[in-house]
């Protein structure tokens, strides 16, 4: 394989194909840099992308979300599930690296050959972080990844633009947080599909998970209303429920997208009605439609149009 100083920028994609830790690494480094050679090594693996569900997770400071990351982990790779993790840290311009902290927790998934994590810092280009972070998800895609995780050290705006890129996102709260609180009043709550209040054995856990509800209630617009979930990271109590919510926002999103593209047709609203409610699978949904709404008859296999 290529030394460090050696790599093409097709051996580069090539290797990224091929899951190649060592290709994973020096491409993200690349895309951390920017140098110009990444964009060409993104724009190769491009086609390659599309397959991998990014989720980003947010939240202030010691709520828990690196445990909780790890708890996640834990769970998806229970069912096989291939991951990638870049840790993002917009707040460590001393270092020009990411600055690893409670993130150590990652270290259980570390010489798992089916999980890859990179922690990535600012490298002095904050206004770029974004686009930095949305190169290393289609990277991390290309190689074959399932699931990627892009976690942030805080929620500030900056971390914000950061996990706009993700298909969902988490945020992670924690009960006798005052930065929480302050952070879902000043609009942070426009942000996530899904929210995770960690440390559910404090005894303000319930509390904080009404309050959260009441000012969800007053200020969030739209027609999503996140869905809450209490979790014991350290413990994995209720990972796999919030998994389960993480999981099905896309599918949410998905459906309402359906639900807006048949609003005019009381046909097609009934199939995906019954389809929702499980009354009628998918294929002969499929098959209602080529008929009745596109006069397509498809009995004996072969499509051809009614006359």
């Amino acid at each position: 394989m290529p030394g460090r100083r050696d790599w093409t920028r097709e051996e580069l994609a090539a290797g990224v194909r091929e899951g190649d830790r060592r290709a994973l690494a020096r491409a993200i480094s690349l895309v951390e840099d920017g140098d110009p050679l990444a964009y060409g090594v993104v724009a190769d693996l491009y086609p390659q992308t599309g397959s991998s569900y990014s989720v980003g997770v947010t939240g202030p400071p010691g709520v828990g979300k690196s445990s909780l990351v790890s708890a996640l982990i834990r769970h998806v790779r229970e069912r096989d599930t291939t991951v990638g993790v870049v840790s993002v840290d917009p707040s460590s311009p001393f270092s020009h690296g990411a600055l690893l902290g409670d993130r150590i927790r990652l270290s259980d998934h570390f010489l798992d050959p089916e999980v890859f994590i990179r922690s990535m810092g600012t490298r002095g280009h904050l206004g770029g972080l974004a686009e930095a972070a949305l190169q290393a998800l289609l990277v991390l895609d290309a190689a074959g990844k399932d699931v990627v995780f892009l976690e942030t050290v805080g929620a500030g705006q900056s971390e914000v633009e950061v996990i706009g890129i993700a298909d969902t996102v988490l945020l992670v709260l924690m009960p006798g947080s005052g930065d929480a609180v302050q952070a879902l009043k000043a609009g942070i709550m426009e942000i996530p599909d899904v929210i995770a209040i960690n440390k559910m054995d404090n005894p303000a856990a319930k509390t904080m998970l009404n309050e959260v509800r009441s000012i969800l209630a007053l200020d969030r617009s739209g027609d999503w209303n996140p869905p809450i979930v209490l979790t014991e990271a350290v413990q994995g109590e209720h990972v796999p429920e919030l998994w389960e919510k993480v999981d099905a926002v896309a599918s949410s999103r998905a459906s309402r997208h359906l639900e807006r593209a048949v609003a005019d047709d009381a046909e097609l609203r009934r199939l995906l009605a019954e389809v929702q409610a499980r009354e009628l699978d998918p294929l002969t949904a499929v098959r209602e439609i080529l008929e009745k709404v596109f006069r397509i008859h498809d009995g004996d296999g072969n499509g051809t149009r009614a006359s």
